[in-house]
């Protein structure tokens, strides 16, 4: 569902947004208006985990469940074998 949605973002527009904000913030600093400086700047990270997020769900393809238990079938299937 939201998956879907996000994957079809390029990756690149979550760090240039992060770096966009990062550029308000310094301009409005400059600016000395430093209340409004610092709430734009506090969006940085949150675009840059976003954009982490939109670059998992392109590689997982979903929230990751069957990649946990596929993790987990082969750590189970290779302790298997050493015994």
């Amino acid at each position: 569902m939201i998956e879907e949605q996000t994957a079809k973002i390029p990756s690149d527009v979550y760090l240039w947004a992060a770096v966009g904000s990062m550029a308000l913030s310094l301009g409005l600093f400059l600016t000395k208006n430093k209340h409004a400086s610092l709430f734009f700047g506090q969006w940085a990270p949150s675009f840059l985990i976003m954009g982490l997020y939109n670059k998992l769900v392109k590689t997982e393809g979903h929230d990751g469940a069957d990649a946990t238990s596929t993790a987990r079938s082969s750590y189970q299937g290779a302790h298997s074998e050493a015994l």
